[in-house]
């Protein structure tokens, strides 16, 4: 098995971006034509951590979009669910295994989405980049975020989701379909995920129907805004307080 199947079962994810790992960062670059930057930066505007807060980035893989968060003075936990991204990031920083004191402000946490290992309340904000479209239950992975952020405390996905100009749309799903796997199998270190990358975009909900799914999990104040023609979505939600 080089790539999951669009059930998403958790075993078969993991091994598929364990076996992507090692030039998952590069390839991302490549295939975005660089954008993937701009579109993790946006995300970590929107978070808008500050000093002394504590952000959980899930789906986080070698934690490239969870330095953000430290830099501006917060502390971050970077969560996956395949070793193999989470060895590749500290292996990257300098460290030699995952342990709990973090490498260069970084700590890195194996997990599932749909069962945190954290205890209730303890984040003042959660976001996951281009993950939650690789979960079993995308309400249950909703659920277990609220559960673990504080009353008050945000939520912001990036995710890639439905081109807003029909023009464009139908020239981006051709890409998917025609030109990302073969791109993907001269960079990639398991091109046959990315045939997984290119359906599971094109099986994902739209922007209006992901803000009903995270409203149907109990977050309030949903909101999105497009990137890249829509391309990719940035929702924010916030949990209720108590």
């Amino acid at each position: 098995m080089t790539r999951a199947s669009l059930d998403k079962q958790p075993h078969e994810v993991a091994a598929m971006f364990d076996r992507t790992a090692r030039r998952y960062d590069l390839v991302n670059d490549v295939l975005s034509l660089g954008m993937d930057r701009s579109w993790r930066k946006a995300a970590a505007t929107a978070v808008d951590a500050g000093p002394g807060e504590l952000v959980l980035d899930l789906a986080a893989g070698t934690g490239t979009s969870t330095e953000a968060f430290t830099a501006l003075g917060a502390r971050a936990i970077a969560c996956d669910f395949s070793l193999g991204m989470l060895r590749t990031g500290v292996l990257r920083r300098g460290g030699s295994g995952l342990y709990g004191g973090g490498v260069r402000g970084v700590t890195f946490v194996a997990g599932d989405a749909l069962r945190l290992p954290f205890a209730d309340q303890v984040f003042d904000a959660v976001t996951i980049s281009f993950g939650l479209r690789n979960v079993a239950h995308t309400g249950q992975a909703l659920s277990e975020m609220m559960r673990v952020t504080k009353p008050g405390g945000r939520l912001v996905i990036c995710e890639f989701s439905t081109p807003v100009v029909k023009p464009f749309d139908l020239v981006y799903h051709q890409y998917l379909m025609k030109l990302l796997p073969p791109v993907a199998r001269l960079v990639s270190s398991n091109p046959d995920s990315y045939e997984y990358l290119a359906e599971s975009i094109r099986e994902w909900p739209d922007q209006v129907a992901l803000a009903e799914i995270i409203r149907e999990a109990g977050w309030e104040k949903i909101a999105w805004r497009n990137l890249t023609l829509g391309i990719v979505a940035l929702h924010r939600a916030v949990r209720p307080p108590v």
